[in-house]
C-alpha cells in the first residue's frame, strides 16, 4: 500500500472549516451533491460542488489491490471522507457520513469505520479522471464518484458476519449526519444485552442489509423492501426469510441481492429475531 497527500489549490488547516466550494445551483449533472448538517447551510438544504473544485481540496493518493470494483492493481485519488465532513459539516461527535448512489444504494460512514479504513471519495483512477475510468462490473459507470480505501482489514466480527468494505460505485450524493439519528430508526425498542441475538442482528443488519432497505426515511430503498416488511417476512414465515438470506436465488431466480452463503444457522437466527421486533402488531397493523 502506497498512501500520500498532495497538498493543492485549497490548505486546510486542523480545526478549520471552508464552505467555499459550495454552491446553490448545480452547474453539470457531475456535481457532488451534499446535505445534511452542513455549516452555514439551512436544515433540508441542498448544495453543490463542482469536480473541479473536488480537484481542488487536499488529495490523498494510495495504490489499492483489495477493492472488487477494480481489476488488479489500481492507483486512486481523490480527497478523504474525514476531510469533506472536516470543511462541509458541523462534524457533531456522532457524526456519520452518508453516501447515495442513483440506485438509491446507501452506505453508511460512522465515525468508527471512518477512523479504522480511512475511506475515500475517488476523484483519479490510474491518473485519469472520470471519463476516462472503467466501467463497474455490470458494464455501466462507476461515475460520477465511488468510494474506495488504501487497504481494507475487518475490524470486528459478529456471529459469522464480518466487518465488510463499503465501496460503492455510482455516488451522487453525500451527507454529514448524526449516527444516533440515522442508527436509531432501526435500534430494536427495550434493552437488550450487546450478547443477545437481537442486539448481534441490528449490528449485522445496520452494515448489510441497511444499505438495500428503509425503515421510513433512513436507509437505501434499492431492493423496495422495507425494515417493516421483512420483520413481517421474519415473523410470518422465518424459514423462508433466512433461506432468501442465505441464497436469494434459490428462492427466486431472478433475485438480484447477493448470497451470503457464509452465514451459520445462529447468525440467520439473530437476523431473524431481530427483524421479528419491527413485525406490526396484528392486533394493531
Amino acid at each position: 500500500m502506497i498512501l500520500t497527500v498532495a497538498s493543492l489549490a485549497l490548505v486546510v488547516l486542523p480545526g478549520t472549516r471552508s464552505t467555499s466550494v459550495l454552491h446553490t445551483e448545480r452547474s453539470s449533472l457531475g456535481d457532488l451533491e451534499v446535505g445534511g448538517e452542513l455549516e452555514g447551510v439551512p436544515p433540508g438544504a441542498t448544495r453543490y460542488i463542482s469536480y473541479e473544485d473536488l480537484l481542488g481540496l487536499p488529495q490523498e493518493s494510495a495504490e489499492v489491490t483489495d477493492d472488487t470494483n477494480f481489476k488488479g492493481k489500481t492507483e486512486i485519488e481523490g480527497v478523504a471522507l474525514t476531510t469533506l465532513a472536516r470543511l462541509l459539516g458541523r462534524v457533531p461527535d456522532d457524526a456519520l457520513i452518508v453516501a447515495i448512489c442513483y440506485d438509491q444504494y446507501r452506505t453508511n460512514y460512522p465515525r468508527a469505520y471512518l477512523a479504522e479504513h480511512h475511506p475515500i471519495l475517488v476523484l483519479r483512477i490510474n491518473g485519469q479522471v472520470r471519463e476516462h475510468w472503467p466501467p463497474s462490473e455490470h458494464g455501466g459507470s462507476m461515475g460520477p464518484y465511488l468510494i474506495s480505501h488504501p487497504y481494507f482489514k475487518p475490524a470486528f466480527k459478529v456471529l459469522s458476519h464480518e466487518d465488510e468494505p463499503q465501496i460503492p460505485y455510482g455516488v451522487t450524493r453525500l451527507e454529514v449526519r448524526r449516527e444516533s439519528a440515522v442508527f436509531g430508526a432501526i435500534r430494536p425498542h427495550g434493552d437488550w444485552p450487546a450478547n443477545s441475538s437481537i442486539e448481534q442482528g441490528f449490528v449485522i443488519a445496520g452494515q448489510d442489509c441497511f444499505r438495500c432497505h428503509n425503515m421510513g426515511a433512513e436507509g437505501g430503498t434499492m431492493a423496495g423492501r422495507s425494515w417493516v416488511k421483512l420483520g413481517t417476512v421474519a415473523r410470518d414465515d422465518s424459514k423462508r426469510f433466512k433461506q432468501v438470506i442465505y441464497d436469494p436465488k434459490s428462492v427466486s431466480p431472478k433475485a438480484t441481492m447477493p448470497a451470503h452463503t457464509g452465514y451459520d444457522e445462529v447468525t440467520l437466527d439473530a437476523l431473524t429475531a431481530y427483524f421479528k421486533t419491527f413485525a406490526p402488531d396484528p392486533r394493531n397493523p
